[in-house]
């Protein structure tokens, strides 16, 4: 019997009322030969957000590109989750793997921008950040990229969730 813990900072968010924006990572043509014929199908990675602190992803499958980006934006909606921005940057650095992806996140001083590429640049982008230094480790392979990335960016806390988390009061968190 395996027992699953559901994280704090992994909780879904519900997007009737926001307002979100929809970046488009990519659109591969998939075949599959059969011994009669060949099919071609289509696969879309959507990132949507609102660009303050919520963001989320779709993959999408059909026969038709509309139609597989439309899925994917439908996916994306319902896996939304919150992010901790903190003036334009992340609270602290963040390292998380996803398959064959190794994602390095850490924060970086105003006027920097965002350092880094593909569909790890959508995802930091979407979610709102300004100003973030990122490195792209092993496979580039883009769905395993913006899972790792979403994880990372799920795992980070600031001090008002660690004062929760541990009944004590933000001067407490610093001071010690």
């Amino acid at each position: 019997m395996r027992i699953l813990k559901q994280n704090m900072s992994e909780k879904k968010i519900k997007y009737t009322g926001l307002e979100l924006k929809e970046k488009l990572v990519g659109v591969t043509r998939v075949c599959k030969v059969t011994k009669g014929r060949r099919y071609f199908s289509f696969s879309a990675i959507v990132i949507k957000g609102n660009e303050n602190g919520i963001v989320g992803y779709g993959f999408g499958k059909s026969k038709e590109a509309p139609d597989a980006i439309h899925k994917a934006g439908e996916q994306a909606k319902r896996n939304l989750c919150q992010v901790c921005v903190f003036n334009g940057t992340i609270p602290h650095e963040q390292e998380a793997k996803y398959g064959g992806a190794h994602i390095l996140i850490k924060p970086a001083s105003d006027g920097t921008g965002i350092i880094a590429g593909g569909p790890l640049r959508a995802v930091l982008e979407a979610a709102g950040l300004r100003n973030v230094l990122s490195k792209s480790k092993g496979s580039s392979n883009h769905h395993n990229v913006i899972k790792a990335t979403i994880k990372a960016l799920s795992k980070m806390r600031d001090v008002h969730i660690i004062s929760k988390q541990r009944g004590i009061t933000r001067k407490e968190v610093y001071d010690g």
